[in-house]
């Protein structure tokens, strides 16, 4: 996958809003490794600039670094040329994700879908009321890669990706953090769907209508967009929580 943006990036590695706890450090960092957002392999800056980018501690930072390597989402190479770099989970394991799913009771997962469909909803419009070319080139990007790819783990990443360089266009950093942390409960479950070619398909065919809204300004229509992608997105997950194999041909929920 291409880098993520740099205004995505910025919102990565933004000063923590909380207390800047070693868990807190960590899970910034972990899920953006989970969510693909951080590459794998990727170098990440050294301690003392992420440290102070993050606005906390280097020791602080350390520590926090210390748990990404225990959960082998990063490694540290010493000497010429080392550092600490991104190694991405296997997020793709069908029993891990289903173990994963099958902690999240139908009802949980529906008022989580509903309140991440209130703020894709607001990102989108924001997006068309805010975002230039310039600032929908790195969307563009990853519907296409989303669109080409074949693999569901990758697909579930891309699809999280997408979500989070449209909250950058919407120019939020705060939205932007918003929806990592919504694509970090919600998206490596969404590999579970992307087994599926229907669901692929269905989801790029959403991805492009969404970008065609925000492009064209027209800020309703991609607000209505976005919900109702969310709200597919979470139809799907009910349903395999529930094992009704009938879940490929449900249509939408309508927006709230």
């Amino acid at each position: 996958m291409n880098r993520l943006s740099s205004a995505a990036r910025r919102a990565v590695f933004a000063p923590l809003e909380s207390e800047p706890r070693v868990d807190a450090v960590a899970r910034r960092l972990g899920d953006a490794i989970t969510l693909g957002l951080l590459a794998d392999g990727e170098q990440l800056p050294g301690e003392s600039d992420l440290a102070s980018q993050l606005g906390v501690a280097t020791v602080t930072l350390r520590e926090a670094l210390v748990v990404l390597r225990q959960q082998g989402l990063v490694l540290t190479r010493r000497g010429r040329g080392g550092g600490t770099f991104v190694q991405a989970p296997a997020d793709s394991l069908e029993h891990r994700l289903r173990t994963r799913l099958a902690r999240h009771r139908p009802e949980e997962l529906r008022e989580l879908g509903d309140h991440y469909a209130v703020v894709a909803g607001a990102v989108a419009r924001l997006a068309a009321e805010r975002a230039d070319a310039h600032d929908l080139a790195a969307p563009r990007r990853s519907c296409a890669e989303f669109a080409a790819a074949e693999d569901p783990a990758l697909r579930a990443r891309l699809d999280g990706r997408l979500h989070v360089e449209i909250a950058a266009a919407a120019q939020s950093g705060r939205l932007t953090r918003e929806e990592i942390r919504f694509q970090t409960e919600l998206g490596p479950l969404t590999c579970l769907a992307f087994t599926r070619a229907e669901a692929h398909r269905t989801a790029d065919d959403d991805h492009a209508a969404l970008l065609d809204a925000i492009a064209s300004g027209d800020g309703e229509r991609a607000r209505r967009l976005a919900e109702e992608h969310v709200l597919r997105s979470v139809r799907l997950l009910i349903a395999l929580r529930l094992d009704d194999t009938s879940w490929e041909a449900a249509p939408a929920p309508a927006p709230r």
